[in-house]
Protein backbone atom coordinates (compact mmCIF):
# COMPACT_ATOMS: atom_id res chain seq x y z
CA UNK A 1 0.00 0.00 0.00
CA UNK A 2 1.48 3.10 -0.83
CA UNK A 3 1.36 6.26 1.55
CA UNK A 4 0.32 7.86 -1.34
CA UNK A 5 -2.79 6.28 -2.57
CA UNK A 6 -4.95 6.30 0.75
CA UNK A 7 -8.29 6.53 0.79
CA UNK A 8 -8.12 7.32 4.44
CA UNK A 9 -5.93 8.58 7.58
CA UNK A 10 -7.78 7.86 11.14
CA UNK A 11 -6.09 9.70 13.53
CA UNK A 12 -5.74 8.11 17.29
CA UNK A 13 -5.68 4.69 17.77
CA UNK A 14 -7.95 4.15 20.53
CA UNK A 15 -11.27 2.38 20.44
CA UNK A 16 -12.23 4.45 18.23
CA UNK A 17 -10.08 5.01 15.46
CA UNK A 18 -8.89 0.92 15.84
CA UNK A 19 -13.25 0.72 15.11
CA UNK A 20 -13.31 2.90 12.10
CA UNK A 21 -10.16 1.30 10.35
CA UNK A 22 -11.69 -2.16 11.03
CA UNK A 23 -14.70 -1.20 9.06
CA UNK A 24 -13.08 0.65 6.51
CA UNK A 25 -10.95 -1.95 5.39
CA UNK A 26 -13.53 -4.41 5.63
CA UNK A 27 -15.39 -2.17 2.73
CA UNK A 28 -12.32 -2.41 1.10
CA UNK A 29 -10.86 1.00 1.12
CA UNK A 30 -7.02 2.01 1.77
CA UNK A 31 -6.23 3.14 5.56
CA UNK A 32 -3.45 4.01 7.85
CA UNK A 33 -3.74 4.49 11.35
CA UNK A 34 -1.53 7.07 12.93
CA UNK A 35 -1.10 6.68 16.65
CA UNK A 36 0.62 9.36 18.44
CA UNK A 37 1.77 6.67 21.45
CA UNK A 38 4.08 3.56 21.24
CA UNK A 39 0.87 1.76 22.16
CA UNK A 40 -3.19 1.36 21.30
CA UNK A 41 -6.13 1.68 23.78
CA UNK A 42 -6.39 5.45 24.22
CA UNK A 43 -7.70 5.95 27.90
CA UNK A 44 -7.47 1.70 27.68
CA UNK A 45 -4.59 1.10 28.88
CA UNK A 46 -2.79 -2.51 30.46
CA UNK A 47 -0.79 -2.51 33.70
CA UNK A 48 0.75 -5.24 36.01
CA UNK A 49 0.55 -6.01 39.33
CA UNK A 50 2.28 -8.79 41.36
CA UNK A 51 3.05 -10.44 37.88
CA UNK A 52 -1.55 -10.01 37.40
CA UNK A 53 -2.63 -7.98 34.56
CA UNK A 54 -4.80 -5.22 35.67
CA UNK A 55 -6.53 -2.35 33.85
CA UNK A 56 -4.92 1.61 34.34
CA UNK A 57 -8.10 2.66 32.62
CA UNK A 58 -11.51 1.72 31.12
CA UNK A 59 -12.08 -1.75 32.34
CA UNK A 60 -15.99 -2.48 33.29
CA UNK A 61 -19.08 -3.73 31.30
CA UNK A 62 -22.48 -3.51 31.72
CA UNK A 63 -25.31 -5.98 29.91
CA UNK A 64 -26.66 -2.74 28.31
CA UNK A 65 -23.14 -2.11 26.20
CA UNK A 66 -23.89 -4.16 23.18
CA UNK A 67 -21.13 -3.24 21.16
CA UNK A 68 -18.16 -3.49 24.01
CA UNK A 69 -19.39 -6.91 24.60
CA UNK A 70 -19.95 -7.63 20.92
CA UNK A 71 -16.45 -6.68 19.96
CA UNK A 72 -14.94 -8.63 23.11
CA UNK A 73 -16.64 -12.05 22.11
CA UNK A 74 -15.31 -11.43 18.10
CA UNK A 75 -11.55 -10.59 20.12
CA UNK A 76 -12.04 -14.15 22.12
CA UNK A 77 -12.24 -11.91 25.72
CA UNK A 78 -14.01 -13.51 28.54
CA UNK A 79 -16.04 -11.46 30.84
CA UNK A 80 -16.39 -11.92 34.47
CA UNK A 81 -18.70 -10.76 37.24
CA UNK A 82 -17.48 -7.64 39.63
CA UNK A 83 -17.24 -9.21 43.35
CA UNK A 84 -19.53 -7.24 45.60
CA UNK A 85 -20.46 -9.63 47.81
CA UNK A 86 -20.80 -8.56 52.06
CA UNK A 87 -20.64 -5.25 53.40
CA UNK A 88 -19.82 -1.94 51.70
CA UNK A 89 -17.89 0.72 53.34
CA UNK A 90 -19.17 4.64 53.25
CA UNK A 91 -17.23 7.41 54.77
CA UNK A 92 -18.96 10.78 55.46
CA UNK A 93 -18.07 13.42 57.84
CA UNK A 94 -14.92 12.13 58.78
CA UNK A 95 -16.97 8.98 59.73
CA UNK A 96 -16.90 5.46 58.17
CA UNK A 97 -20.88 3.83 58.23
CA UNK A 98 -21.83 0.29 56.69
CA UNK A 99 -24.41 -0.90 54.09
CA UNK A 100 -25.22 -3.93 52.09
CA UNK A 101 -28.25 -2.16 49.49
CA UNK A 102 -27.24 -0.76 46.91
CA UNK A 103 -27.30 2.90 47.75
CA UNK A 104 -25.09 4.14 50.58
CA UNK A 105 -26.19 4.85 54.27
CA UNK A 106 -28.37 8.14 54.26
CA UNK A 107 -30.97 9.46 56.57
CA UNK A 108 -34.59 8.40 55.22
CA UNK A 109 -35.93 11.61 54.46
CA UNK A 110 -32.19 11.88 51.79
CA UNK A 111 -33.28 8.66 50.26
CA UNK A 112 -36.99 10.09 49.73
CA UNK A 113 -35.58 12.88 48.42
CA UNK A 114 -33.40 10.99 46.20
CA UNK A 115 -36.21 9.07 45.13
CA UNK A 116 -37.87 11.92 44.24
CA UNK A 117 -34.51 13.33 42.33
CA UNK A 118 -33.92 10.34 40.31
CA UNK A 119 -37.32 10.45 39.36
CA UNK A 120 -37.21 14.40 37.64
CA UNK A 121 -33.85 13.72 36.10
CA UNK A 122 -35.43 10.28 34.33
CA UNK A 123 -38.34 12.59 32.97
CA UNK A 124 -36.38 15.43 32.10
CA UNK A 125 -33.42 13.17 30.35
CA UNK A 126 -36.10 11.45 28.59
CA UNK A 127 -37.21 15.09 26.66
CA UNK A 128 -33.99 15.54 25.02
CA UNK A 129 -33.72 14.40 21.29
CA UNK A 130 -31.57 11.47 20.93
CA UNK A 131 -28.04 13.16 19.71
CA UNK A 132 -29.26 16.89 19.57
CA UNK A 133 -30.07 17.61 22.94
CA UNK A 134 -29.85 21.51 22.16
CA UNK A 135 -33.16 21.05 20.62
CA UNK A 136 -34.91 20.22 24.08
CA UNK A 137 -37.76 22.17 25.04
CA UNK A 138 -35.37 23.77 28.14
CA UNK A 139 -32.28 23.37 26.64
CA UNK A 140 -31.52 26.85 26.91
CA UNK A 141 -32.44 26.62 30.40
CA UNK A 142 -30.78 23.70 31.72
CA UNK A 143 -27.46 24.67 29.33
CA UNK A 144 -26.94 28.15 30.98
CA UNK A 145 -26.51 26.67 34.36
CA UNK A 146 -24.05 24.18 36.40
CA UNK A 147 -25.22 21.17 37.72
CA UNK A 148 -24.20 22.79 41.61
CA UNK A 149 -26.49 25.87 40.74
CA UNK A 150 -28.87 23.23 39.75
CA UNK A 151 -28.61 21.06 43.36
CA UNK A 152 -28.37 24.74 45.13
CA UNK A 153 -31.80 25.81 44.27
CA UNK A 154 -33.36 22.28 44.14
CA UNK A 155 -31.87 19.73 46.82
CA UNK A 156 -32.90 20.26 50.61
CA UNK A 157 -31.48 17.55 52.50
CA UNK A 158 -27.43 17.34 52.97
CA UNK A 159 -27.07 13.84 52.31
CA UNK A 160 -28.68 14.23 48.83
CA UNK A 161 -26.64 17.32 47.97
CA UNK A 162 -23.63 14.83 48.92
CA UNK A 163 -24.58 12.30 46.70
CA UNK A 164 -25.76 14.36 43.90
CA UNK A 165 -21.81 15.86 44.30
CA UNK A 166 -20.26 12.79 44.40
CA UNK A 167 -21.87 11.25 41.07
CA UNK A 168 -20.46 14.06 38.88
CA UNK A 169 -17.04 13.16 40.28
CA UNK A 170 -17.07 9.83 39.85
CA UNK A 171 -19.13 10.27 36.76
CA UNK A 172 -17.64 13.33 34.91
CA UNK A 173 -13.90 13.38 37.20
CA UNK A 174 -15.12 17.32 37.84
CA UNK A 175 -16.85 18.98 40.39
CA UNK A 176 -20.73 20.49 39.98
CA UNK A 177 -19.87 23.80 39.32
CA UNK A 178 -17.70 22.85 36.09
CA UNK A 179 -20.50 20.87 34.40
CA UNK A 180 -23.58 22.12 32.38
CA UNK A 181 -26.91 20.52 33.47
CA UNK A 182 -27.86 20.09 30.14
CA UNK A 183 -24.84 18.11 29.49
CA UNK A 184 -25.11 16.10 32.79
CA UNK A 185 -29.04 14.78 31.47
CA UNK A 186 -27.98 13.81 28.27
CA UNK A 187 -25.34 11.67 29.76
CA UNK A 188 -27.43 10.01 31.83
CA UNK A 189 -30.22 8.98 28.76
CA UNK A 190 -26.82 7.90 27.27
CA UNK A 191 -25.77 5.35 30.26
CA UNK A 192 -30.09 4.51 30.78
CA UNK A 193 -30.23 6.56 33.92
CA UNK A 194 -28.28 7.11 37.03
CA UNK A 195 -28.98 3.52 38.49
CA UNK A 196 -27.74 2.10 35.15
CA UNK A 197 -24.20 4.46 35.15
CA UNK A 198 -23.92 3.71 39.14
CA UNK A 199 -24.69 0.18 39.99
CA UNK A 200 -23.13 -3.29 39.33
CA UNK A 201 -25.67 -5.86 38.89
CA UNK A 202 -27.29 -5.47 35.52
CA UNK A 203 -25.69 -2.16 35.68
CA UNK A 204 -22.44 -0.25 33.69
CA UNK A 205 -19.53 -1.87 36.39
CA UNK A 206 -21.47 -5.56 36.00
CA UNK A 207 -18.44 -7.22 34.45
CA UNK A 208 -14.75 -6.83 33.69
CA UNK A 209 -12.77 -8.59 31.17
CA UNK A 210 -10.19 -11.98 31.60
CA UNK A 211 -7.06 -10.47 31.81
CA UNK A 212 -7.80 -6.70 31.02
CA UNK A 213 -9.77 -4.92 28.87
CA UNK A 214 -6.76 -3.50 26.80
CA UNK A 215 -6.32 -7.18 25.37
CA UNK A 216 -9.54 -5.88 23.06
CA UNK A 217 -8.21 -3.14 21.45
CA UNK A 218 -4.82 -5.18 21.80
CA UNK A 219 -6.05 -7.69 19.44
CA UNK A 220 -8.03 -5.11 16.66
CA UNK A 221 -4.99 -3.84 16.64
CA UNK A 222 -3.31 -7.46 15.59
CA UNK A 223 -5.85 -7.68 12.58
CA UNK A 224 -4.66 -4.52 11.03
CA UNK A 225 -0.87 -4.33 12.00
CA UNK A 226 -0.05 -3.51 8.40
CA UNK A 227 -2.86 -0.47 8.54
CA UNK A 228 -1.05 0.93 11.69
CA UNK A 229 1.72 3.31 12.58
CA UNK A 230 2.90 3.73 16.39
CA UNK A 231 4.88 6.69 17.76
CA UNK A 232 3.62 9.16 15.04
CA UNK A 233 1.88 12.40 16.22
CA UNK A 234 0.32 14.41 13.79
CA UNK A 235 0.69 18.03 13.71
CA UNK A 236 -1.33 19.23 10.61
CA UNK A 237 -3.98 18.73 8.31
CA UNK A 238 -3.99 20.37 5.45
CA UNK A 239 -6.91 20.08 2.89
CA UNK A 240 -8.08 20.89 -0.45
CA UNK A 241 -10.90 20.45 -2.83
CA UNK A 242 -9.05 16.99 -3.96
CA UNK A 243 -6.75 15.88 -1.21
CA UNK A 244 -6.24 15.87 2.18
CA UNK A 245 -2.32 16.30 3.67
CA UNK A 246 -1.26 14.83 7.14
CA UNK A 247 1.91 16.59 8.39
CA UNK A 248 4.03 14.30 11.11
CA UNK A 249 7.18 15.04 12.38
CA UNK A 250 9.33 13.57 9.44
CA UNK A 251 6.66 12.53 6.96
CA UNK A 252 3.16 13.76 4.95
CA UNK A 253 0.79 11.58 3.78
CA UNK A 254 -1.75 11.95 1.55
CA UNK A 255 -5.04 10.63 1.44
CA UNK A 256 -8.90 11.61 0.01
CA UNK A 257 -10.23 11.86 3.70
CA UNK A 258 -9.63 12.00 7.57
CA UNK A 259 -11.11 10.87 10.37
CA UNK A 260 -9.84 12.58 13.83
CA UNK A 261 -10.59 10.35 16.36
CA UNK A 262 -8.53 11.32 19.70
CA UNK A 263 -9.42 13.60 22.79
CA UNK A 264 -11.82 17.12 21.84
CA UNK A 265 -8.71 18.86 24.07
CA UNK A 266 -6.06 17.04 21.80
CA UNK A 267 -7.97 17.61 18.15
CA UNK A 268 -7.85 21.52 19.21
CA UNK A 269 -4.47 21.04 18.90
CA UNK A 270 -3.55 20.02 15.55
CA UNK A 271 -2.51 22.85 12.95
CA UNK A 272 -5.58 22.89 10.26
CA UNK A 273 -5.25 24.81 7.16
CA UNK A 274 -7.87 26.04 6.31
CA UNK A 275 -8.79 26.72 9.59
CA UNK A 276 -11.19 25.21 11.57
CA UNK A 277 -14.99 27.25 11.68
CA UNK A 278 -14.41 28.91 14.49
CA UNK A 279 -17.64 27.01 16.34
CA UNK A 280 -16.04 24.11 15.82
CA UNK A 281 -12.76 25.20 17.32
CA UNK A 282 -14.21 26.92 20.68
CA UNK A 283 -16.60 24.07 21.10
CA UNK A 284 -12.60 21.71 21.12
CA UNK A 285 -11.44 24.04 23.20
CA UNK A 286 -14.37 24.15 25.87
CA UNK A 287 -14.60 20.49 26.41
CA UNK A 288 -12.01 20.20 29.20
CA UNK A 289 -11.42 16.50 30.50
CA UNK A 290 -11.71 15.14 34.03
CA UNK A 291 -9.37 14.84 36.45
CA UNK A 292 -8.71 11.08 37.52
CA UNK A 293 -5.94 8.97 39.32
CA UNK A 294 -6.48 5.19 39.26
CA UNK A 295 -4.62 3.16 42.00
CA UNK A 296 -4.00 -0.71 42.33
CA UNK A 297 -3.05 -1.87 46.37
CA UNK A 298 -2.48 -5.51 46.48
CA UNK A 299 -1.96 -8.05 49.47
CA UNK A 300 -1.24 -11.23 50.71
CA UNK A 301 -4.72 -12.14 50.85
CA UNK A 302 -8.31 -10.74 49.97
CA UNK A 303 -8.78 -10.50 53.90
CA UNK A 304 -11.71 -7.68 53.45
CA UNK A 305 -13.43 -11.32 52.20
CA UNK A 306 -12.52 -12.72 55.21
CA UNK A 307 -14.50 -10.36 57.29
CA UNK A 308 -17.59 -10.66 54.78
CA UNK A 309 -16.72 -6.91 53.22
CA UNK A 310 -17.22 -6.92 49.29
CA UNK A 311 -14.12 -4.50 49.65
CA UNK A 312 -16.32 -2.07 47.84
CA UNK A 313 -16.13 1.31 49.35
CA UNK A 314 -17.44 5.03 48.71
CA UNK A 315 -15.70 8.28 50.18
CA UNK A 316 -17.69 11.50 49.94
CA UNK A 317 -14.87 13.11 52.47
CA UNK A 318 -11.69 11.26 51.42
CA UNK A 319 -9.39 11.55 47.89
CA UNK A 320 -9.99 7.90 47.35
CA UNK A 321 -13.65 8.58 46.18
CA UNK A 322 -14.46 4.80 45.08
CA UNK A 323 -13.06 1.64 45.85
CA UNK A 324 -13.58 -2.05 44.12
CA UNK A 325 -12.37 -5.47 44.72
CA UNK A 326 -10.17 -6.74 41.89
CA UNK A 327 -8.59 -9.74 43.33
CA UNK A 328 -7.89 -12.33 40.99
CA UNK A 329 -10.50 -15.47 41.05
CA UNK A 330 -8.21 -18.01 42.60
CA UNK A 331 -8.15 -15.11 45.45
CA UNK A 332 -4.37 -16.31 45.67
CA UNK A 333 -4.06 -12.66 46.66
CA UNK A 334 -5.36 -9.79 47.31
CA UNK A 335 -6.44 -6.42 45.14
CA UNK A 336 -8.30 -3.69 45.79
CA UNK A 337 -8.63 -1.25 42.91
CA UNK A 338 -9.48 2.97 43.79
CA UNK A 339 -9.89 6.04 41.90
CA UNK A 340 -9.25 9.71 42.97
CA UNK A 341 -11.53 11.97 40.92
CA UNK A 342 -11.54 15.93 40.51
CA UNK A 343 -10.54 18.43 43.07
CA UNK A 344 -8.32 15.40 44.99
CA UNK A 345 -6.61 14.20 41.60
CA UNK A 346 -5.80 17.71 40.91
CA UNK A 347 -4.31 17.99 44.76
CA UNK A 348 -2.90 14.74 44.16
CA UNK A 349 -1.03 14.66 41.22
CA UNK A 350 0.67 17.68 42.51
CA UNK A 351 2.31 15.84 45.19
CA UNK A 352 5.65 13.55 44.94
CA UNK A 353 4.96 9.66 44.41
CA UNK A 354 5.54 8.79 47.95
CA UNK A 355 3.55 11.49 49.66
CA UNK A 356 0.94 10.59 47.24
CA UNK A 357 1.13 6.84 48.14
CA UNK A 358 1.30 7.22 51.67
CA UNK A 359 -2.04 9.82 51.11
CA UNK A 360 -3.75 6.72 49.60
CA UNK A 361 -2.72 4.03 52.00
CA UNK A 362 -4.07 5.91 54.99
CA UNK A 363 -7.35 6.32 53.26
CA UNK A 364 -6.91 2.52 52.35
CA UNK A 365 -6.84 1.87 56.54
CA UNK A 366 -9.44 4.09 57.13
CA UNK A 367 -12.16 2.40 54.77
CA UNK A 368 -10.84 -1.06 55.88
CA UNK A 369 -8.62 -0.95 58.74
CA UNK A 370 -4.96 -1.34 60.18
CA UNK A 371 -4.92 -4.72 57.60
CA UNK A 372 -5.07 -1.96 54.73
CA UNK A 373 -1.70 -0.32 55.83
CA UNK A 374 0.68 -3.09 54.23
CA UNK A 375 0.39 -3.66 50.43
CA UNK A 376 2.90 -5.94 49.17
CA UNK A 377 2.59 -3.73 45.78
CA UNK A 378 1.65 -0.33 44.71
CA UNK A 379 0.52 0.78 41.21
CA UNK A 380 -0.81 3.99 40.01
CA UNK A 381 -1.70 5.53 36.51
CA UNK A 382 -2.06 9.56 36.70
CA UNK A 383 -4.01 9.97 33.77
CA UNK A 384 -3.69 14.06 34.26
CA UNK A 385 0.07 13.35 33.56
CA UNK A 386 -0.43 11.22 30.07
CA UNK A 387 0.37 13.53 27.41
CA UNK A 388 -1.95 12.21 24.72
CA UNK A 389 -4.88 12.04 26.78
CA UNK A 390 -4.70 14.99 29.79
CA UNK A 391 -7.28 13.45 32.24
CA UNK A 392 -10.23 11.06 31.73
CA UNK A 393 -12.45 9.55 31.73
CA UNK A 394 -14.06 12.26 29.64
CA UNK A 395 -13.85 15.58 28.41
CA UNK A 396 -17.39 17.21 29.32
CA UNK A 397 -18.88 20.33 28.37
CA UNK A 398 -19.37 23.57 30.72
CA UNK A 399 -22.65 25.88 30.89
CA UNK A 400 -23.03 27.46 27.30
CA UNK A 401 -20.89 24.81 25.07
CA UNK A 402 -23.83 22.40 24.14
CA UNK A 403 -26.34 24.84 23.06
CA UNK A 404 -23.76 27.37 21.45
CA UNK A 405 -21.23 25.17 19.95
CA UNK A 406 -22.79 21.26 20.44
CA UNK A 407 -24.88 20.95 16.87
CA UNK A 408 -21.30 20.64 15.41
CA UNK A 409 -19.78 17.61 17.41
CA UNK A 410 -20.50 15.24 14.13
CA UNK A 411 -20.36 17.59 11.31
CA UNK A 412 -17.81 16.92 8.82
CA UNK A 413 -15.59 19.70 8.14
CA UNK A 414 -14.79 19.22 4.50
CA UNK A 415 -12.80 15.96 4.12
CA UNK A 416 -12.29 15.55 7.67
CA UNK A 417 -14.81 13.70 9.68
CA UNK A 418 -14.86 13.12 13.61
CA UNK A 419 -15.06 10.25 15.93
CA UNK A 420 -14.23 9.49 19.66
CA UNK A 421 -16.16 8.79 22.54
CA UNK A 422 -17.27 12.36 23.65
CA UNK A 423 -18.87 12.24 19.80
CA UNK A 424 -21.38 9.31 20.64
CA UNK A 425 -24.94 9.46 21.22
CA UNK A 426 -25.14 6.29 23.39
CA UNK A 427 -22.53 5.58 26.02
CA UNK A 428 -20.65 8.67 25.50
CA UNK A 429 -17.15 8.39 27.57
CA UNK A 430 -17.25 4.77 27.78
CA UNK A 431 -15.64 2.18 25.27
CA UNK A 432 -18.61 1.40 23.62
CA UNK A 433 -19.35 4.98 22.62
CA UNK A 434 -16.08 4.89 21.37
CA UNK A 435 -16.86 1.42 19.06
CA UNK A 436 -20.27 3.58 18.22
CA UNK A 437 -18.48 6.46 17.33
CA UNK A 438 -15.79 4.68 14.97
CA UNK A 439 -18.85 2.80 12.91
CA UNK A 440 -20.27 6.02 12.64
CA UNK A 441 -17.57 7.83 11.36
CA UNK A 442 -16.35 4.86 9.04
CA UNK A 443 -20.19 4.70 7.61
CA UNK A 444 -20.05 8.17 6.84
CA UNK A 445 -16.77 7.41 4.63
CA UNK A 446 -17.77 4.03 3.04
CA UNK A 447 -21.11 6.00 1.42
CA UNK A 448 -19.77 9.45 0.97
Amino acid sequence: MSDNDLDVIVIGAGLAGLKATTELKKAGKKVLLLEARERVGGRCKTGEICGKAIDLGGQWVGPQQKLLLAEAKDMRVQTYEQYVKGTHVLSRNGKVQYYKSDLPKLSTISLIELAFIQRRWDKEMNTLPVGQPWLAPKAKEWDGETLESWINKNVYTEGAKDFVRTVSSAIFCCNASQLSYLFFLDYLRQGHGIEVLLGTKGCAQQDKFLGSAWQIPKRMADTIRENLILNTPVLKIEQTQEQVKVFTQDKVYLAKNVIVAIPPVLASKIEYFPPLPTKRLKMLQSMVMGAVIKVHLAYNKPFWKLQNFSGAAVGLDVPVSVVFDQSPQDESMGILVGLIEANHAVALSAMDEKTRRQKVIDNFVHFFGTQAAQPIEYVEQDWLKEEWSEGGYVAHMPPGTMTIYGDCIREPFGRIHWAGTETATEWMGYLDGALQSGIRAAAELIHK
